[in-house]
């Protein structure tokens, strides 16, 4: 059976809940392993079929977290996963186009294939009490996750990527 790996980080919770949501979904297709990024290794990326990225935009780029993250295997799978598939999902305060681009340069790096556009959950926070505060992502959003969740994996799934 096919196997997706979610990666995601989170401080207040926002892409948690994206990354749980495509999980749920994820499941009734493939295998899925959800991890948070400071857990995730290159162990993780070499067993996994296809890849799901979920992060917050934290002062326009890539947390910190998922940014150490991708610079931990980088290097340990370069040259092992070409051709795989992967989509990503962001959630951001305002914009998040910045945060998606960094992934998708990195995931460019090891040749990996981008089935998806890249989901990109706004939460218009914008004052310091906001963007610390516990996120609750709207239902609406988390069903665009779980479509893509459920996307991606059935496309492992049936060996379409």
């Amino acid at each position: 059976m096919a196997e997706l790996l979610i990666v995601y980080h989170t401080r207040t919770g926002g892409s948690r809940q994206m990354a749980e949501a495509a999980a749920g979904a994820a499941r009734a297709e493939c295998e899925v392993v959800l991890k948070p990024a400071a857990e995730a290794g290159p162990d993780d990326m070499l067993g996994a079929d296809g890849y799901l990225f979920c992060a917050p935009e934290n002062l326009a780029a890539l947390s910190g977290v998922m940014k150490d993250f991708f610079d931990r295997c980088y290097y340990p799978v370069l040259g092992r996963i070409e051709g795989r598939p992967y989509a990503q999902m962001i959630c951001a305060g305002s914009d998040g186009e910045n945060a998606a681009r960094q992934a998708a340069r990195i995931a460019q790096g090891w040749r990996l294939r981008a089935v998806q556009e890249s989901l990109i959950v706004c939460t218009h926070a914008q004052t310091p009490e906001q963007i610390l505060a516990e996120k609750t992502i709207p239902e609406e959003d988390l069903a665009r996750c779980r479509e893509l969740g459920a996307a991606l994996a059935a496309g492992l799934a049936m060996g379409a990527f």
